[in-house]
């Protein structure tokens, strides 16, 4: 599981860019110097035709700048729900907008908390002329309050279906949520007869959910790894730097067990989402044991390397003025998102053929 020359190329060109363009100010370079919303995109759609490789790179190091740009919910959730839904003429009309960053879009799809694609409970039910109507609420909408184009999961008579509704349309609330993570904006958006598109097969809409969580987590890991490493490499560079006693922090033995533990943790968060960003770009069965192993050990070893950060930079590490604090929130909500880690490792029991007793 290595990269090649040309994806490590495009890690260097990611994080010099994120280093002129700090915060919001990275999405417009970055779209249209780098294509990063493209990637994935299919060619005949406007993009460049890579794949979960090139997707985990670019994450890793948004990740590690904790950058609020709307990537995974634009670039990964909404992208990969079109292209997995197989409606040709909506991919056509939509992907192209996205694949240049000039639309954004949004996945409305958790409720009450859960990401479980068969929890949705928001209904759809046929409209005149061939539209639909929705109602429910939806949770945790990743740039749900600013998104161009909103993508909807809702139950019709035949299933969990796709739907595409106007974000501005009628009987569509959209509230953006103060989350305990700045970095990343959620929304919660209440549906009230909402007019809606069918996209791809009505019924569909389970398999196209549970391919895309697993691509979501994919991506996920790989943020989370380069957010792990990042409170590594800070915490260190302060060990070395930090001294007690006369002499730096890191020459302590109980600071260098400490820094070697967290060492362990980042590397093996590493390999596992690399394991399942090959399985997603390699299109194996594999993929959906593998991303809930790398959603599972990714989300502990980034609360952990995050901890460690808080505990070894001592009083500074509680400050406002310190990052030590954001990188911890981002953890802890990452952690959850998409589902916490108790319920990757039953997904991935269930995946194996495992049972509780």
């Amino acid at each position: 599981m290595r990269l090649t020359v040309e994806q490590e190329e495009l890690r260097s060109a990611v994080r010099a860019l994120l280093a002129r363009h700090p915060g919001d100010a990275a999405w417009r370079p970055l779209t249209e110097q780098i294509g990063i919303a493209g990637l994935a995109v299919p060619q005949e759609y406007g993009g460049a035709g890579c794949g979960a490789r090139e997707v985990h790179v670019v994450m890793e190091e948004l990740g590690r700048e904790l950058s609020p740009v709307p990537c995974l919910g634009s670039v990964v959730l909404t992208v990969q729900a079109l292209l997995a839904s197989g409606d040709a003429p909506v991919c056509a009309e939509l992907l192209p907008g996205l694949a240049s960053g000039a639309t954004t879009g949004a996945l409305a799809w958790a409720e009450r908390g859960s990401w479980d694609p068969g929890a949705v409970q928001a209904s759809a039910v046929p409209g005149p002329g061939g539209t639909w109507r929705i109602t429910g609420t939806k949770e945790h909408v990743l740039d749900g309050a600013g998104a161009d184009l909103l993508l909807v999961a809702a139950r019709t008579g035949a299933g969990v279906s796709l739907f595409q509704v106007p974000g501005n349309g009628g009987g569509v609330d959209r509230q953006a949520m103060v989350t305990m993570d700045t970095t990343r904006a959620q929304a919660r958006v209440l549906l009230s007869g909402a007019e809606a598109r069918l996209v791809g097969a009505e019924g569909a809409g389970d398999r196209v959910l549970r391919h895309v969580l697993d691509l979501a987590c994919t991506a996920l890991a790989a943020e989370q790894t380069g957010a792990a490493s990042r409170c590594l490499e800070l915490t260190v560079a302060y060990a070395e730097e930090r001294v007690q006693f006369g002499r730096s922090i890191g020459s302590f033995q109980a600071v260098k067990h400490r820094l070697a533990d967290a060492y362990v943790l980042v590397e093996s968060a590493r390999s596992a989402a690399l394991g399942a960003s090959f399985a997603a770009a390699d299109g194996t069965p594999e993929l959906t044991r593998r991303a809930a192993a790398a959603k599972s050990a990714c989300s502990e070893a980034f609360t952990a390397v995050a901890g460690e950060m808080i505990q070894l930079h001592g009083g500074i590490g509680i400050t406002w003025e310190h990052d030590a604090h954001r990188y911890f929130k981002r953890a802890h909500g990452s952690a959850q998102l998409f589902g916490p880690p108790s319920w990757h490792r039953a997904r991935l029991a269930a995946d194996l053929g495992l049972h509780a007793a």
